[in-house]
């Protein structure tokens, strides 16, 4: 296992070494070729046993369902080979009935988790877990918030309806804080949440006009209401900090702006960033997708297109994930005042066209970022699919981590005639990459 951000090495030193031009080094237009030097796999842990143990009598049936879903993000933890990860929302799945597609949940119990790994040879083992709690210590859960807006909880073969939870967290990306608080981002509403070192929210910001109510923390209607209109499931899903402290979070999919059928055939995502020290947003940007095709040369429909993590390599620069469920590639991105679109017109519903009807952003005026191919991981054997979280160790080592989906599959034939999971096979898996130049 490579070490990660040498100790001692300061944000603005890492920065600079990520940032030093070499021209032997230089990353060409195919980016850079990686090598896996390491992979771990993380063990069959049954869920009921490691959520009971964070809390007690939370999950009476588990109907066979290990620990998964901990590859929602990937964040180095300090010492060498240690690396902090999110589960998401938990097990869940989709069942067609009368032609509608019903979300189950057939973990109700579980409560989403910050868990701290370490890579022990090929072994991934969890060394720390903290269950993401309401201001008064009850769990969060994973359960949808809002009718109407959010989809209708089901049990786990869709017969039996689910409460919503005002209080539940779908938790994708994390950033662990200095004062030992961490940062998350959540797909529902979307927002970004501020945990406790004990895992109590402290702040959940949502977009404006949100109206959630009901919830046991905080709720700040804080981010642009334009983000009201995040399709379903596509939250926020990146998350990262530049080394000034400021907040990256990346819109995982192009808003339904106007309309679903926009949004999926939109190859135009967004960008935030938030400024912890002032409580706001303070920049928006406009990041356009490659075509799917050259995300993934086997894949066709533009709505698989997803961003599921960012890495901050500058004080202003970026890696960002664009990828599919079998594909993915790291692109070099670097913010700058002139492209952000916060408070404009494309913040505005009422904007006609809408920025993602727009079929070229930059040939209408729009400033979008410029980006640089950094890591094409569909050319590096060994990677596994469905990668959610990467991690810079070094300017010549990344980390990557797939979501498994705690072994589920969609339709009836998830489960067997007792209610017990027939498990996709699917493992958590984190390898390390070798890069044959740095990144700057």
């Amino acid at each position: 296992m490579a070490r990660p951000i040498l100790r001692g090495l300061t944000a603005a030193a890492l920065a600079a070494a990520l940032l030093t031009p070499t021209a032997a080094h230089a990353a060409p237009s195919a980016g850079l070729r990686g090598t896996v030097t390491g992979t771990a796999t993380l063990p069959d842990i049954p869920l009921g046993e490691f959520s009971n143990a964070l809390l007690p009598g939370s999950v009476a049936d588990d109907r066979g369902v290990d620990l998964g879903g901990i590859g929602s993000d990937l964040y180095p933890a300090g010492r060498p080979g240690e690396f902090w990860t999110v589960t998401d929302r938990g097990p869940n799945g989709q069942i067609k009935v009368d032609g509608a597609d019903r979300r189950t949940f057939p973990v109700p119990g579980f409560d989403p988790a910050i868990v701290k790994v370490r890579v022990h040879g090929k072994r991934l083992d969890v060394v720390k877990a903290i269950p993401i709690l309401t201001a008064h210590g009850k769990p969060v859960t994973g359960l949808s918030n809002q009718p109407g807006r959010d989809e209708v909880p089901y049990d786990y073969n869709a017969s039996t309806k689910l409460e919503l939870n005002p209080n539940g967290l779908d938790t994708e990306g994390i950033v662990p804080a200095h004062d030992g608080t961490f940062w998350l981002v959540d797909e529902y509403s979307p927002s970004l949440v501020h945990v406790s070192a004990k895992g109590r929210v402290l702040a959940r910001y949502v977009p404006k006009g949100l109206a959630l109510t009901g919830a046991d923390y905080p709720v700040v209607e804080a981010l642009p209401s334009i983000f009201l209109a995040r399709k379903g499931n596509r939250g926020f899903e990146g998350l990262t900090v530049l080394p000034g402290g400021d907040l990256v979070i990346a819109l995982q999919s192009p808003l339904s702006n106007p309309s679903k059928a926009v949004g999926n055939a939109s190859r135009t995502t967004r960008l935030l960033r938030f400024s912890p020290r002032l409580h706001k947003v303070t920049a928006e940007y406009a990041y356009r997708f490659d075509a799917v095709s050259v995300v993934d040369p086997s894949a066709t429909d533009t709505s698989d297109l997803k961003i599921s993590a960012l890495a901050a390599i500058g004080p202003e620069t970026l890696l960002v994930q664009e990828r599919t469920d079998n594909a993915f590639r790291l692109n070099r991105v670097v913010l700058n005042r002139r492209s952000n679109i916060l408070g404009t017109r494309w913040d505005a519903t009422a904007t006609t066209p809408s920025l993602e009807a727009l079929p070229d952003p930059a040939a209408a005026g729009v400033p979008v970022l410029s980006k640089r191919l950094a890591i094409d991981f569909n050319k590096v054997p060994g990677a596994p699919k469905k990668v959610e979280g990467i991690a810079v160790l070094n300017p010549w080592t990344v980390a990557v981590i797939n979501d498994n989906d705690f072994g589920m599959t969609d339709g009836p034939g998830a489960f067997d005639a007792n209610g017990r999971l027939i498990d996709s096979g699917a493992q958590t898996t984190l390898i390390t990459v070798r890069l044959s130049g740095p990144l700057h």
